[in-house]
């Protein structure tokens, strides 16, 4: 019996993903298997490779589905800091949509700056909000997709 390589597969937080585009044509071109989940429908291209998932539109029923599902080689795409905190411990590559990867040596931070702003933003402080998605960040964000990819790939898992 033979041991085959765990598979690489791409797992998208969709709802306010504005990277998709990106995702398919990447993961098209590494023969990537993705994982679209939503709260509601979401048009997705018609692709034996592309799952759409949808799920309850129960609290953080999209983050569940991917956190229970993630482990090393998987890759999670989501700009939500406790989901990625989760697969990164379940073993995952997590990256943000503007092609910051969260890692063990950032999430903490990532967590504490979040709840800093919740709180700002409870007492009344203004917030801007982030800044708007940019081409150097799908730039950027696909430099992180190909780059997760072939270090996975490096690693022994297969495309």
């Amino acid at each position: 019996m033979t041991d085959h390589p765990k598979t690489i597969a791409i797992y998208v937080d969709a709802d306010a993903c504005p990277v998709k585009p990106e995702i398919y044509r990447v993961a098209e071109r590494h023969r990537l298997r993705v994982f679209v989940v939503a709260n509601s429908f979401m048009a997705v291209p018609r692709e034996p490779w592309i799952e759409r998932v949808i799920v309850s539109d129960g609290f953080d029923a999209a983050d569940n589905w991917i956190a229970e599902r993630v482990s090393r080689g998987s890759i999670v795409i989501t700009s939500d800091i406790p989901l990625a905190d989760r697969c990164i411990k379940a073993g995952a590559d997590v990256i943000g949509s503007t092609g910051k990867p969260f890692t063990e040596a950032s999430i903490g931070m990532a967590l504490a700056t979040r709840d800093m702003m919740e709180d700002l933003r409870a007492m009344g402080a203004a917030s801007g909000g982030p800044k708007p998605f940019s081409p150097k960040d799908r730039s950027a964000f696909l430099q992180a997709l190909d780059l997760a990819i072939q270090r996975l790939k490096r690693a022994g898992l297969a495309g």
